[in-house]
């Protein structure tokens, strides 16, 4: 770019940060299967070879990219990483909040719009596209921008069970599915619960291991109210020849040691609940 227009962009990025939305930049680009119809909202980008590059139609954008490369110079780092913004309704926007769908990311600048981001799909850019976009905050505080990067980190890392835990766990699995919307005494235990974490010892590999399910509480849930559920719970995971011993765990946060909560994985519920609908 010529020296003055880097200067431009150069202004420009410094206030964008990660997290922040483009709500009105309603497009999304992606490559895709020329022999697969197009949808609707689609429209093909026509003096393309190899694959259909399609335009869909979004919600607004988010960025994704940290900060600290964001406001670098755009000679040195000239592109960003944007997320689409897809609707959801506000049962599935409070279980994004509490980071049980890794697949979304919560972001408290949209929630009234009942907007998150969609990690599934990400868009590279070049800078200076957003000298001309509206910046919405994402993120206000401190706490806030730590909960959007663990939650963009949690997508790429987090711990894959394996499958004879999964058949282990149907029972639990399918009453979550069923329940955790409810209005219902048992849906509201469940939604009390920050999240439901699970410890392998000595190892997820060894012969005969013992479970730790922690079932942790959002600090407001009074324990005598998701007690008596939690006891059910714990009754549709009776120990087996693998998992010879299964134990759970009630508590809050501040009171579980950090050793435990390291070496222990969330469980998520991301798949618990209909599919949200691609825009």
């Amino acid at each position: 770019m010529p020296p003055s227009l880097v200067e431009q962009v150069n202004v420009a990025i410094v206030e964008w940060q990660q997290g922040d939305v483009a709500l009105e930049e309603k497009w999304f680009l992606h490559a895709a299967d020329p022999k697969i119809p197009l949808t609707a909202a689609a429209k093909t980008l026509k003096g393309m070879d190899g694959p259909q590059y399609l335009s869909t139609g979004v919600e607004g954008l988010v960025i994704v990219t940290q900060t600290c490369d964001i406001i670098r110079d755009c000679n040195e780092r000239s592109f960003l990483e944007v997320c689409p913004l897809v609707k959801v309704d506000q049962t599935v926007l409070n279980e994004i909040r509490l980071a049980r769908r890794p697949n979304y990311v919560f972001i408290p600048g949209t929630a009234k719009l009942l907007l998150v981001a969609d990690l599934d799909r990400t868009m590279t850019i070049e800078k200076g596209l957003i000298c001309s976009w509206k910046r919405t905050a994402g993120c206000t505080t401190d706490a806030e921008l730590r909960e959007f990067a663990t939650a963009l980190a949690r997508k790429r890392q987090r711990f894959a069970f394996p499958d004879d835990f999964n058949v282990f766990t149907n029972k639990l699995q399918s009453l979550l599915k069923e329940k955790h919307g409810k209005q219902s005494p048992q849906g509201e235990a469940l939604r009390a619960l920050n999240q439901i974490r699970i410890k392998a010892a000595p190892a997820w590999n060894a012969k005969n291991i013992t479970l730790v399910f922690y079932f942790i509480m959002e600090e407001n849930a009074k324990r005598t109210k998701v007690f008596e559920h939690y006891e059910k719970w714990m009754q549709l995971i009776p120990a087996s020849s693998h998992f010879n011993n299964v134990e759970g765990v009630l508590v809050f946060l501040e009171d579980m040691k950090a050793s435990d909560y390291v070496e222990s994985d969330p469980l998520d519920l991301d798949n618990l609940s209909i599919a949200i609908p691609k825009t």
